[in-house]
């Protein structure tokens, strides 16, 4: 892996963490939203330091693209003091209906305190936090019921913040993407990589895609062969050598026979993305 994954980061990321501890008083909790296939990998672990204090619900969003049996145990894994978690996707809108009753109980004592004094209708405010391409701004469009915030299917799209109203007694508040200044663990920055947090523009594919088989051949094989119709993965092959094996089996070859990497790599990583491979997690936990 190229060492420009592990060293890239943002040049606003300071500016993004100023933010967010300048506006921190202003809210009542902060929504964390995780992408369920690297939940780890897509967890900043700055957040937890930025927000101490603060009630936290985590969403482990894009959670139908992801291993279900994954979800319920990185679901039971997360939830702890003051942390609550609920699987959502946020494109779709599945498990969006559980967040306005998972906000209520998380913040049932300082509710109870609005009522106390009157004011039972006054509107809760939460901040979102998340990193780039995780789906923050889907999130905002489906709770406002309108394009509030620009969604692209690309890292870096949101750049300040943003106050969005929505339907369910919840003001939010949109904070930029927030990537931690260095990726100390080189898986962190495949995973990032691999579902697109990270630009693809600065990395090269076809070493992604050959890390992709990789993955796959060990956790999901059954998936990678159902998908690419290879009758085995032998175990001998390595796994530059499965690559170039899908490549074959798709018919993209290129001119003397060999095959079109650029093409395969491109047809992997988007497959992937896409769960057209199967509902796959990366950062795996056990029972």
């Amino acid at each position: 892996m190229p060492s420009e994954i592990i060293q890239w980061f943002p040049g606003h990321m300071a500016k993004t963490r100023r933010m967010v501890s300048e506006n921190l008083s202003n809210v009542d909790l902060v929504l964390e939203i995780l992408d369920a296939r690297i939940p780890e990998s897509s967890r900043n672990p700055e957040i937890g330091k930025l927000t101490e204090g603060k009630p936290r619900l985590i969403l482990l969003n894009k959670a139908t693209l992801a291993d279900p049996v994954q979800n319920k145990r990185w679901q039971k894994a997360l939830e702890q003091d003051s942390v609550a978690c609920i699987l959502t996707d946020c494109v779709s809108g599945d498990g969006l209906n559980q967040l306005a009753p998972a906000i209520r109980s998380l913040m049932s004592e300082k509710l109870k305190k609005y009522a106390e004094k009157g004011m039972a209708g006054r509107k809760l405010r939460a901040m979102v936090l998340g990193i780039p391409n995780v789906g923050k701004s889907s999130l905002i469009n489906r709770l406002s019921g309108n394009k509030k915030a620009k969604v692209e299917d690309r890292p870096g799209v949101t750049r300040e913040k943003q106050w969005v109203t929505t339907g369910i007694g919840v003001d939010l508040l949109d904070m930029p993407g927030i990537l931690w200044p260095k990726f100390e663990e080189r898986r962190i920055g495949e995973n990032l990589a691999l579902t697109g947090a990270i630009k693809d523009d600065i990395l090269d594919t076809e070493t992604l895609a050959v890390i992709l088989c990789g993955r796959l051949r060990k956790s999901y094989p059954d998936l990678l062969a159902a998908r690419y119709k290879l009758s085995e993965i032998p175990e001998a092959c390595s796994d530059g050598e499965l690559f170039e094996m899908i490549g074959r089996k798709r018919g993209f070859l290129a001119s003397g026979g060999e095959i079109n990497a650029e093409r395969t790599a491109s047809v992997l990583l988007d497959e992937f993305r896409g769960c057209k491979i199967g509902r796959i997690t990366l950062d795996t936990i056990g029972g």
